[in-house]
């Protein structure tokens, strides 16, 4: 297991960084601002070797440029959008192993939020930028709800183990929304009193794991009888499949 932590930045954002096995050289992911990466691998003694971006809005890519200016390191990020200082355009399938790391990461496309969007899997991770959130998704902005619902369908095939990684301290929101969508969820309904108590703390919430995300996710249980049925009286109509109720939940979230 990878000694990944997190960075924070702006108001909720978290910048993952991912050292090496003799923790001294590091990669971050979505350094949406330089200064947090600067000064938080200089107090741990890291020097950073490579970016990592999971699309393009600037809360995930605008410290690129700065962090450049620092060290020149490759760049990784999806071929289909405009990344600041990209070296390696990636698409789905292909793989990312730095050099120095022993660490191989799978590519996944994973259109929605934006529509050139990607995720990075390996080794027991799943850095998703802002697709799947814990107890949420990200916001349709650039795809559809259908490319979001089969993006959501591949990572919920991924191991239960598979640890998330996102993008922002979501989750007590999510979950406050996703108990509206499952009230009999006892594991929803559990997971939310634990994820409060840990914010009341000062606490972080990630990473969750895929085997949490299935259990009490409402975008990743489009099938369960109880989410379709809220999600179908909430909307006044009847939903006909399960993408139809994700768009409907999704809808409904936007509206929260």
């Amino acid at each position: 297991m990878k000694d990944v932590f997190a960075l924070g930045a702006f108001s909720d954002n978290y910048i993952w960084v991912i050292p090496d096995a003799g923790n001294t050289r590091a990669l971050v992911v979505d350094p949406g601002d330089a200064k947090p990466v600067s000064e938080g691998l200089r107090a741990r003694g890291l020097e950073l070797a490579g970016i990592l971006v999971t699309h393009h809005h600037g809360d995930h890519c605008g410290g690129v440029r700065s962090l450049l200016r620092e060290r020149d390191v490759p760049v990784y990020g999806p071929a289909h959008e405009r990344i600041p200082g990209r070296t390696h355009a990636l698409e789905d399938g292909d793989t990312v192993e730095p050099e120095g790391f022993d660490l191989r990461l799978a590519v996944i496309d994973c259109p929605g939020h934006t529509a050139g969007h990607i995720a990075y899997f390996g080794d027991g991770m799943l850095f998703c930028g802002d697709t799947l959130f814990a107890g949420g998704c990200g916001r349709l902005f650039e795809g559809t709800p259908a490319q979001m619902y089969a993006t959501l369908q591949r990572f919920a095939a991924l191991p239960g183990e598979t640890r998330v990684y996102c993008g922002h301290e979501y989750t007590q929101a999510n979950l406050t929304f996703a108990i509206e969508t499952e009230p009999d969820n006892d594991d929803l309904r559990k997971r939310l009193e634990r994820v409060r108590a840990q914010r009341r703390d000062g606490l972080i919430t990630l990473p969750s794991t895929i085997t949490e995300e299935r259990a009490t996710n409402p975008f990743l249980r489009s099938d369960s009888a109880s989410v379709r049925a809220h999600a179908q009286q909430h909307a006044g109509r009847t939903l006909s499949d399960p993408v139809d109720v994700f768009a409907a939940v999704r809808a409904w979230k936007d509206s929260f």
